[in-house]
């Protein structure tokens, strides 16, 4: 029989949480889905049908843009890193994406259509600004060359869309400073008022910084998570947000161990009572962390229960004793529906985006209630 893990999907919840973050943004903005990383790892498949009612679909690279058409989406659809070289323009026409230009280079690629008449009044040019995040987008030096490049794609009759990202959304007054640039940038560009913008990711939407114009970029909040890990009072269930995945399994034996005896790789576990220790059919190569310490929560037929000992390649340990029902072929919930991928991911060190995104090819996928 095939290993007993996998990751459930569940379609219906990526909508509820759609749903939600449409209804905490004014009625006059609009919304891209962001599905980049086969959307967080959901499939992007799932994604096209979910997220029916926004009003596009955010990727990063074509293959995933052209998915998404042969699925059958017809909305706009934004290549977050626009154009890696000149052979991605025939594809990206094929298509009608809309295109970020972050650097001239990628304007240089794609002025060879625009002169030629081939681009698509369906496409619309995102520029995007560097306010200090320091990643990718035009600086302030690059003034003379972003008028120009706006100004040609307006006199071509091509919309123009203004673009950045923010660094601390998710802290109180964190967006402040680059909002100000933002603006600083778009007036000393004489940029017109009815010209789209996009700066609000999870945390900015749902604080409500979404300004006239605006397109905002949800993305993790969309598959369940909550983008205030350390606010308790805007956790995942806290705004509503259902678990869009979960990662089962199963208990494959259960070891008894007395006083003293440890468990896994480097003993990192002792026994300080006789104990019942479940072993579970997941480990690092299935995207679980190796990096979890003792403690850990997982659900083990709805019961809390703490990981013990080092995760392995394949498999991972958790103290059953105080669940003296539990028994092998039980089953495991590591993150998702009854235990938050937040909550895990706090206790990991590391974020819900590493765990949704990190789940492993050899996990299979499957559709659940």
């Amino acid at each position: 029989m095939p290993r007993p893990i996998a990751l459930v999907l569940r379609p219906h919840a990526l909508a509820h949480n759609l749903q939600l973050i449409r209804a905490a943004t004014p009625a006059d903005r609009r919304l891209w889905a962001v599905a980049k990383a086969d959307a967080y790892g959901h499939g992007v498949a799932h994604a096209v049908e979910a997220f029916a009612a926004a009003d596009g679909l955010a990727v990063l690279d074509l293959a995933e843009a052209e998915a998404a058409r042969a699925r059958g989406w017809t909305k706009p659809i934004l290549l977050l890193e626009g154009l890696f070289g000149p052979a991605d323009v025939s594809r990206v026409l094929a298509i009608e994406a809309d295109l970020v230009f972050h650097h001239a280079r990628q304007f240089s690629w794609w002025r060879e259509p625009l002169e030629a008449g081939l681009v698509s009044n369906n496409i619309r040019h995102w520029l995007k600004l560097n306010t200090g995040m320091n990643r990718l987008g035009f600086k302030t030096a690059d003034a003379p060359v972003l008028k120009a490049a706006a100004e040609t794609l307006r006199n071509s009759g091509h919309a123009v869309g203004w673009l950045t990202h923010f660094a601390r959304a998710e802290e109180p007054g964190g967006t402040d400073s680059q909002r100000q640039v933002f603006c600083d940038w778009l007036d000393a560009l004489d940029v017109p008022t009815h010209e789209a913008r996009s700066t609000c990711n999870s945390a900015a939407t749902w604080c409500g910084l979404a300004q006239p114009a605006e397109w905002v970029r949800p993305g993790l909040s969309l598959y369940g998570a909550s983008p205030f890990a350390s606010d308790a009072g805007r956790s995942a269930s806290g705004l509503g947000l259902m678990a869009a995945a979960s990662l089962e399994t199963q208990v494959i034996s259960i070891q008894a161990l007395n006083i003293g005896e440890t468990v896994g790789y480097g003993s990192r576990w002792t026994a300080m009572r006789p104990s019942r220790i479940g072993v579970v059919a997941a480990g690092y190569a299935d995207g679980y962390p190796r990096t979890a310490p003792d403690g850990t929560p997982v659900l083990v037929r709805g019961c809390r229960c703490p990981l013990v000992g080092q995760v392995s390649m394949d498999m991972l340990t958790v103290d059953l004793t105080d669940h003296p029902h539990l028994d092998e072929a039980d089953p495991v919930t590591l993150w998702g529906d009854g235990l938050g991928v937040d909550e895990v991911a706090a206790a990991c060190g590391t974020t819900a985006y590493e765990l949704l995104t990190g789940v492993t090819p050899r996990v299979p996928r499957h559709t659940g209630g």
